[in-house]
């Protein structure tokens, strides 16, 4: 086995361990990739607490991080050590059932290896993720980083940003599309980013007006209130996580509109009479496939977007998954794993 350090969660707590990892040693269409960086998910929190199914003996979360490939398995072509990439929710799959096929392995038919708390589809052990300085991976779900991507600041693309991608791209989003975001935090500030790169006219609702500046800032044309917005948004990005009431936001779609709730609170209930009216739409989508995700680091490295980040040395993850849970991060928190050697 391969050993190296990470940090592991112990009685739902925030209060992180640093402990010793073992890790496979390489199949042979295995990389064993040094993280660098590894974004701070609010699902990561959700995780620790015990709220998404995930076993808590042993956790060790992270599933958005970038690094730099130290060795490679007999059959590996496509990567060599000294190569930059990135790893994100996904890190097996079926490989052959429709979903597989089309890239889609997000929604693989017999269910998806996720990067932790997930059951390795060979020995049956449980994945330990990215806090953590060595992953070992599946070459087929590791990505090539793009050169000009900063490595922390693109960290969060392999789940917040897929995460908002997805949908946008499955619904046409481009050139006078209306796009709504609802959540002006890590995944909704990569949405009103992404939007507006593909040519959409991006409104920010929120609650309060503290976020105007930050807004516009990102792109968006304005920020507005629910109550004060109108029913005319093809698609609302619904990046919330806590539980909310989603019958404000499906007011404000227009004929045919998609609300996407992304931030998948854990408690939702969906008002269908109210879809009736206009032909509406209730979806939502979980992190993506290697088609879209690699269609997302290109699409980034041309134009330019990365996450807006806090990064801290790993030692303070306590800090950053606190933090995060008070929502007092702009806005996404990325752990620098250096301090594991």
């Amino acid at each position: 086995m391969r050993r190296t350090t990470g940090w592991q969660s112990t009685g739902n707590s925030t209060a992180l361990e640093r402990v010793p990892i073992e890790r496979r040693e390489l199949r042979a269409d295995d990389l064993a990739v040094r993280v660098d960086h590894c974004g701070v998910c609010h699902s990561d929190l959700h995780a620790i607490h015990g709220l998404t199914g995930k076993p808590a003996a042993g956790l060790v979360p992270g599933h958005e991080f970038t690094g730099t490939v130290t060795a490679a398995g007999a059959s590996v072509t496509g990567f060599a050590p000294g190569d930059r990439v990135a790893v994100g929710t996904i890190v097996d799959s079926c490989g052959s059932c429709a979903m597989c096929a089309a890239g889609q392995e997000n929604f693989c038919y017999q269910g998806a290896t996720v990067t932790y708390g997930g059951t390795d589809r060979v020995d049956g052990t449980t994945t330990r993720g990215g806090y953590s300085r060595e992953y070992v991976v599946r070459d087929k779900f590791a990505y090539p980083l793009p050169e000009g991507l900063d490595p922390a600041a693109a960290a969060p693309l392999m789940c917040a940003g897929i995460t908002v991608w997805e949908p946008m791209r499955a619904l046409g989003i481009g050139p006078g599309s209306q796009v709504a975001v609802a959540g002006l935090g890590g995944l909704g500030h990569l949405g009103v980013k992404l939007a507006v790169a593909l040519g959409a006219e991006v409104t920010v609702l929120s609650r309060t007006p503290d976020k105007a500046a930050d807004a516009r800032e990102l792109g968006a044309k304005a920020l507005v209130a629910v109550d004060a917005a109108v029913d005319r948004f093809d698609l609302i990005l619904d990046t919330i996580a806590v539980p909310h009431d989603l019958a404000p936001l499906i007011g404000l779609l227009g004929l045919e509109g998609t609300l996407s709730v992304v931030g998948l609170p854990l408690e939702t209930k969906v008002p269908l009479m109210q879809l009736a009216y206009g032909r509406k739409s209730v979806s939502s989508s979980g992190t993506g496939g290697t088609k879209h995700t690699a269609e997302l680091l290109a699409f980034c490295a041309g134009h330019g977007i990365t996450a807006d980040v806090e990064v801290l040395p790993s030692s303070r993850v306590e800090e950053a998954l606190t933090r995060l849970e008070k929502g007092d991060v702009r806005y996404r928190f990325v752990l620098d794993l250096a301090d594991l050697d």
